[in-house]
Parts: structure tokens; sequence; C-alpha cells
């Protein structure tokens, strides 16, 4: 464990002499210390960073996952402060009375009397559009900024995407390769090929599980955080930490990426969709779990992406080539693309239900206790820890979500507050789109849906499951195999005619009808009865 003392930093309040002419605010996830605002020390511009309840209450959040925002936005208002800015970091206690954000910057403004308002655009369309909304109504100045973090310029999205249009993210994640030169050869990729994605799906044999790395976790002191959820009654969920083992600052972030490039990135891409329950380390695996890092703007894409290549070409005996170029995909290719079809497409996005679904999300997402070991294992790990690696996000929470056809609202919000990484620009196409196929095709051109067939195959979830994964219906019979075959049944005009479903249809409909219905029935059975599985 890395230990960390936390400082405070100084707070300005309301008796302060000090005048300003310019307000400058910075979001809990625009924690970029290599932004130019920070180039030069302005006596006359003060910058605002603040713990507000409109942030706390918009979703029920993780406990872990609050209290890592708000440390690592403690953490950076003490290095602005230390470095020489002036900087007013506030806490719910200093906050409590204002109801939305622009009543807080409305009051500071009118507090210095400044000419100049200032803000970094937010990444969630909510807040864009509320800056944006209180910003037209002021009599003083009022800028905004690039928060100068996507490889993407956020101008360049309207001319690349089509607004409501399938893009495919393989044709971007190149056109990105040879925009920042990575792993290229001149104008090839290196190694011939652009995508090594199908030498990246082996499962854990039993003899890999004692070689997985014990994770870099930290011991950031929480307990004032806690205390303030508490005192102001936010309401959370999942297992709190009074030491945080995730990076709240930016040394602690760059000490868990060189641990990914010299210990997890040589074995990456070989194991990044594989799943265990057999091991300590089940919940870290080989995964960097630099996304919160990221997310909030501690770290660049591009200096993560850097430092993974420098890796392998440093050491291309230890890191082949397939797995720095899954990991290059992940974040130049994937984060990258998600964010474009989120801004291109919003505020519709967030209201496509193009499969109807409409049964409610299962209690056993908020506790974990449910007989389904590899539903059980990710809920349960995702509570404890605030955190899942895509593969069971994807193929374990969703997939089940998909074939149960739990209303997109509900799993957006699930999803939305249980990980540590979330933000609406990254989860709404992930989960809406990717996950839940709800976005009418515009992210993936099939849904993403599995029997137990795939979690056996990439997990040993299975082996360890009251359910037998070999029965479509019956006693014990896998949900899973049961409500994929309803799944498919029952949306067949949707994707009977889709190229890469036509295969399953035939081996659908060339079942007998006896037995179809009998599949039919134990799925509906289930269905019926989500919340005692």
């Amino acid at each position: 464990m890395v230990k960390r003392t936390q400082h405070r930093a100084v707070t300005l309040n309301s008796t302060s002499s000090q005048q300003y002419t310019k307000l400058r605010l910075i979001l809990g996830d625009q924690l970029n210390a290599s932004h130019s605002w920070y180039r030069q020390k302005h006596e006359d511009t003060v910058y605002l960073i603040a713990e507000l309840r409109q942030e706390t209450d918009y979703v029920k959040h993780h406990v872990q996952k609050v209290s890592a925002f708000f440390a690592a936005m403690e953490n950076f208002a003490a290095a602005l402060n230390s470095a020489g800015h002036h900087v007013i970091h506030l806490t719910l206690d200093d906050t409590c009375h204002y109801e939305t954000l622009c009543d807080l910057i409305a009051y500071y403004c009118t507090q210095f009397s400044v000419d100049v308002f200032e803000y970094q655009r937010p990444d969630e369309y909510r807040v864009l559009e509320q800056l944006r909304a209180f910003s037209s109504q002021q009599i003083y100045q009022c800028n905004e900024y690039d928060t100068e973090h996507f490889m993407l310029p956020f101008d360049e999205i309207e001319s690349m995407f089509v607004k409501g249009k399938h893009h495919t993210m393989e044709y971007f994640y190149r056109s990105m390769r040879k925009r920042y030169n990575l792993l290229m050869d001149q104008n090839k990729p290196i190694g011939g090929k652009w995508n090594f994605d199908s030498e990246n799906r082996q499962s854990f044999k039993d003899t890999d599980l004692n070689e997985i790395p014990t994770p870099v976790c930290f011991e950031n002191s929480v307990e004032a955080i806690l205390v303030r959820l508490q005192h102001h009654q936010v309401r959370t969920f999942g297992q709190s930490q009074t030491q945080l083992v995730w990076p709240v600052n930016r040394q602690q972030a760059l000490t868990l990426l060189s641990f990914f490039c010299e210990h997890l990135l040589p074995r990456f891409g070989q194991y990044q969709d594989a799943m265990t329950c057999q091991s300590q380390h089940a919940w870290s695996l080989y995964h960097s779990r630099l996304s919160f890092a990221l997310n909030v703007k501690m770290l660049s894409p591009i200096q993560v992406v850097q430092a993974a290549i420098k890796a392998y070409e440093t050491s291309p005996d230890k890191i082949s080539l397939p797995q720095v170029e899954g990991f290059t995909r992940q974040i130049v290719g994937w984060r990258e693309f998600i964010r474009a079809i989120y801004w291109r497409n919003m505020p519709e996005y967030e209201l496509f239900n193009a499969l109807n679904a409409q049964q409610a999300l299962p209690q056993y997402f908020w506790h974990g206790k449910t007989k389904m070991r590899c539903m059980n294992e990710v809920i349960t790990q995702s509570l404890d820890y605030a955190y899942a690696h895509h593969i069971q996000r994807l193929m374990i929470t969703g997939n089940f979500c998909l074939l149960a056809g739990i209303e997109p609202s509900q799993v957006d919000e699930w999803y939305l507050g249980i990980y540590i990484d979330a933000l609406q620009w990254v989860e709404l196409p992930n989960t809406r789109g990717m996950s839940q196929h709800a976005d009418h095709g515009i992210i993936a051109t099939k849904p993403y849906a599995g029997s137990a067939n795939y979690i056996n195959k990439m997990s040993d979830y299975c082996k360890h499951c009251y359910y037998d994964k070999k029965l479509k219906y019956g006693e014990k019979a896998c949900p899973f195999n049961s409500l994929y075959w309803h799944f498919l049944h029952r949306h067949q005009n949707a994707f009977s005619q889709n190229q890469r479903m036509s295969m399953i249809y035939r081996n659908w409909n060339n079942h007998a009808d006896d037995e179809k219905n009998k599949v039919l029935e134990q799925a509906q059975r289930y269905l019926d009865n989500l919340e005692s599985l």
C-alpha cells in the first residue's frame, strides 16, 4: 500500500480583503495540472473548486466514488495553492446552502465584483447546458475554454460524426493512430495489422492464477469526507473505505501508470477479456485501473498511451505488440470514439429505448445476493471496489440486463452510480448503446448478447455456480441460456435479417417446436421471478 497524507487547501472566506477581477471554475473531473490556465500566476484571478449537493444527488453514487472525487479535488486545490495560485476550495459544509452550482458561482462573482467568469467546457451535457445558460444571463464577461485533455478536438466531432447514424470504431481508431503516429511505420501499422483482438481473448488456466500480480493500492485517508457525507445525509451505497485504495493525486496516478506498464501490460491484451473468482486479485487482474485518473484528468490519454508504447519499445522481448495494441485501442480508439458519439447525439441519446425494455432492475444489483455466481461475483466486486473491468460490465451485468429487458434508464443510473470512473459522457454510450443496444444501432451493429457458453469460455464462474451451464430448461437451468434464446425470439423481427446473426437464428429455427417452447417457457418463468434468481 502506498501512503499519502492529505492537506487541506487554504479556503478564502467571505471576509477576505483580497479583490479579484476574474473567477475561474474547476469542476471535479477537470483536475488537469497541465492546463494552460496554470502556466502563469495571476494575482487578480481566483480559482473555485467545490463539493456540491447538486453533484452528489443527481444520481445515487457509490460511497468510494464520491470519496475519490472529493479527495482528488482537495488534493488538486492544495497543489494549486502550493504553486502560488489563489484558490477557494469549499466542502459540503461550505456549500450546503447553495441549491445549484450556478447559485454558488453567482455568489462568489458578486462577492469579488469580478469582471470575468471563466470555465472549462464540462464533459457532461447537463452541466454544459447549465453553465452556458448561466453565462448568457450575466452582465460580466463569461468565457468558455477547452479542457485540453482529449485527443479528438471537440470542434471536429460534428464534422466527423453524423447525428443518429452508425459509425465504425475501427476506422476512427485507425485515423487516430495515423494522426498521432502511434504504433506506425510511416503510414502503415507496425506488424502489418491494425487490430490484434483475435489474439487477445484467452481465459485463465489454473496455473495462471498464482501469477496475477498484487495490485498497487493506496492508503488515502477519507475519514473526514465520510463524516461530511453522513452529516449532510448524502445517499450513497457500496462498501466504504476509510483508507481509499484509488489514486487521488497526479503522483499516485503516475505510480499506477508505471506499475501497469512494468507489471501488467506484458499480459494485458492476452487476458483483457478473462474473468475468475479463484484469485484474491480477481478484481484487478492485468487491468490498468487508470480510468478514474484519466476521467478526472489527472492523466492525459496521450500521456498514458505514449508511456505504454515506450514500455513496449524498450522491452519488446517482454511486451508483445498485441498487448500494447489492445491497450492503445481502448484509449485512442474506444474512449475517444465513445465521447464523440455522446456529444454528437445528445440530448436525444439518453431517451433511446429501441428494444422497448421495461423490466425493473432487480434488487440484487444493490446487494449482490443472487444464486447466479457470475452476477454475484461481479456485483459484489463492484460494491466492494466501485470497479469492474469492461467484460464484466458488458457480458455479465450488462448482458443480463439486455436479456432480461431491463428499462435502460434504470441500467444507466446503476452504472453511473456504482463505478468510480463513471461520468455520463462515457457511461451512457457504453451502457445504453454498446451494452443495451437501445440506441438503434448507432454504436453496435448487433446486440452484445451471450449465453452461459460465453461466460464459461471466458471465466471459471460457471464451475462454482448453483445453476447448470449446460441446461436451457428444467431444474437449475442457467438463466442466461433460456433468457438468451427468449431475447432472440422476441426480437426476431429486428435482428433476423442481420448478417452477423443469421447463423444464430438458423440454429434456433432448426430446433423442434417442442424444444423451443420449453426454453421459452423456462425463460418466462425466470422473467416473472427475476428477484428470486
